[in-house]
């Protein structure tokens, strides 16, 4: 129990009265309500170190710690709730609500209906996300707390995480969703509809009302299993179990489970049939396909255009249920809003469920993301993350001093490739801009969020539609433009985004390189290109020669060129393109 929370109590609330029902989006009411959550950590004498934190589908209000002592296994998210942790209990107030509709705690299609003195089971109305984020604000209403500092859900957890920041603007000041969506495709709402029709189909089923009798185990346990194959991935799968056999050499040839796979899903179902209702598994996956924030608002756009909180958006790579791609639209719609948005793309073979199965990587992100949130501003040092050695020496060559002589104060920057943010930082503490980064590796990236910094993983070679055109006063492409695959579309895209681009790349034409070459026959390696052939990341040799017919060929005017002999400062007078070892230009060109 090192770092755990601990013993904790599950409390419970009734949040809305009998007389006063809860107006749901279906049309009807609902009273009584309760609800069920657990506290951890203290609430400062500020009252803004609020996290609020909104379970998946089979999760519930005990997120952290042991509900008694001899318990076996703590909550669902205790890897990340606790002292030190990603979510740091010495820090923050943190707060987790078993949802509307759920069956540990909060009314749902278990609970009594009064009307009748009966279980309400298909006679529950029909719930929605948005439903269920009301009675999360209502609750904490009654707490008394006045704001969020952030919230943070993972899967049907992140759906509620948008919903709180798109509907309560003010009140949460940072959101973390996780592996989630916007809408759920319709692969996905096929899925739900199998698992809902397994249980359905049931013999035991009874319309609903099986509370008094045997339930519809068997289709619930199918429905479970359905749903977790959709929470891995091939590889996790593969590597897992394979086409490993239980518990023998050969093959049975009948239809007992023989595969270690089989018996895998078979414990998943029965043990999922003991701790959960199979009504509230019916209404909780309809919300879920009732979820679609671009319909509801007309756009997506639109649906994120009122928002005011800072976004960390992640998704992992390996999740074929909320894809990468899901999470990367939803931060394109902020990115078009000009909200605060970082995104990162993990690299997990856990498919869907690497929200849990991640916690150091997770961890890291989200408790520098919180610090961030909780304590604003950007640090020069990183302190966490590290680039890798080769990465250093290639940022080393840039002359971060000369292009931050050539940017206006609070300028609005976009820096591509930004590595771990140090050339942002530094323009963010000394001229005040308003920076954003573009990062393909995962561990910049990290120390991107770690500085404060607002930071996407992206491939710049896939465009920049997120981004309207003179959308930035300066883009940066510093030692880049030489190791994307089709410099010509990228710096075109560049000129389109930015009022002014700031290129800087090593010279070619250098007379060490031309040595080299000429002398010893074999491809140059120097300071400014540290790199043996079978490794060097640069694709493109160019010298500046080269980037002057470039620019005209895009019809780019160069405004400033600045050849430079390692990183001094004082431009190359004579001969540059034989003596300067890399170059800056500042270009642009006017919108047409």
């Amino acid at each position: 129990m090192d770092n755990s929370v601990g013993i904790v109590e599950t409390q419970t609330m009734r949040v809305v009265e009998a007389d006063d029902p809860l107006e749901l989006e279906c049309g009807k009411t609902l009273g009584p309500v309760d609800v069920a959550y657990e506290t951890y950590g203290r609430l400062n004498e500020a009252g803004d170190n609020v996290v609020l934190i909104c379970h998946a589908l089979s999760g519930d209000a005990h997120v952290a710690g042991y509900i008694r002592p001899d318990d076996k296994k703590p909550g669902w998210w205790d890897v990340m709730v606790g002292a030190g942790r990603g979510i740091d209990t010495d820090k923050y107030f943190v707060i987790c609500s078993n949802f509307l509709g759920g069956c540990r705690g909060t009314t749902g299609p278990s609970s009594i209906n009064p009307a009748t003195g009966k279980r309400y089971g298909l006679d529950f109305p029909l719930i929605t996300i948005a439903d269920m984020v009301k009675v999360q604000k209502i609750l904490l209403d009654k707490l008394g707390i006045r704001e969020l500092l952030a919230v943070i859900g993972g899967s049907i957890g992140g759906m509620q995480v948008l919903q709180w920041a798109i509907e309560y603007p003010d009140f949460v000041k940072a959101a973390i969703p996780i592996a989630t969506t916007t809408h759920l495709g319709a692969q996905s709402i096929a899925f739900d509809a199998v698992g809902r029709n397994a249980i359905l189909a049931d013999s035991n089923f009874a319309d609903g009302q099986y509370q008094n009798g045997d339930g519809p185990d068997r289709g619930l346990a199918i429905a479970r299993m359905i749903g977790h194959i959709t929470y891995l991935s091939e590889q996790g799968m593969r590597e897992k179990f394979g086409r490993e056999l239980r518990n023998a050499e050969h093959y049975s040839y009948d239809f007992n489970p023989e595969f270690a796979v089989e018996t895998y899903l078979d414990h998943q179902g029965q043990s999922f049939v003991e701790r959960f209702d199979a009504n509230s598994y019916l209404y909780i996956t309809r919300a879920a396909d009732y979820f679609d924030l671009g319909k509801d608002y007309e756009s997506l756009k639109s649906a994120f255009a009122q928002t005011n909180s800072r976004f960390l958006v992640m998704s992992f790579a390996s999740d074929w249920l909320f894809t990468p791609a899901q999470s990367k639209a939803m931060v394109d719609a902020l990115t078009a809003n000009k909200r605060d948005v970082s995104f990162c793309n993990i690299a997990s073979p856990y498919g869907h469920d690497a929200f849990l199965l991640e916690p150091e990587i997770l961890g890291a992100f989200i408790s520098g993301f919180l610090e961030a949130a909780h304590r604003p501003g950007v640090k020069k040092e990183n302190g966490r993350a590290r680039a890798s050695s080769s990465e250093r020496a290639n940022r080393i060559r840039v002359d971060y001093e000369v292009i931050e002589s050539l940017i206006e104060p609070n300028s609005t920057v976009l820096d591509i490739g930004c590595g771990d943010g140090e050339l942002l930082a530094k323009l963010g503490a000394d001229k005040n801009i308003k920076g954003e980064g573009i990062e393909l590796d995962q561990n910049l990236v990290l120390a991107c969020v770690n500085r404060g910094l607002s930071i996407i993983q992206h491939d710049v070679e896939q465009g920049l539609d997120q981004y309207a055109d003179k959308s930035y006063d300066y883009v940066i492409l510093s030692q880049t433009v030489q190791t994307v695959k089709n410099p010509e579309s990228v710096f075109a895209e560049l000129l389109r985004v930015g009022r002014k681009v700031i290129v800087s790349f090593p010279n070619f034409g250098h007379w060490k390189c031309r040595t080299q070459l000429f002398v010893g026959g074999k491809v140059p390696v120097t300071t400014q290109l540290p790199f043996d052939w079978a490794n060097t990341p640069n694709i493109h040799c160019l010298s500046l020669k080269d980037f002057d017919r470039f620019c005209e060929k895009l019809g780019a005017k160069v405004e400033k060129k600045i050849p430079l002999i390692k990183t001094g400062q004082s431009p190359v007078r004579f001969a540059p393109n034989l003596f300067a070892e890399q170059a800056i230009y500042v270009t642009s060109k006017d919108r047409i």
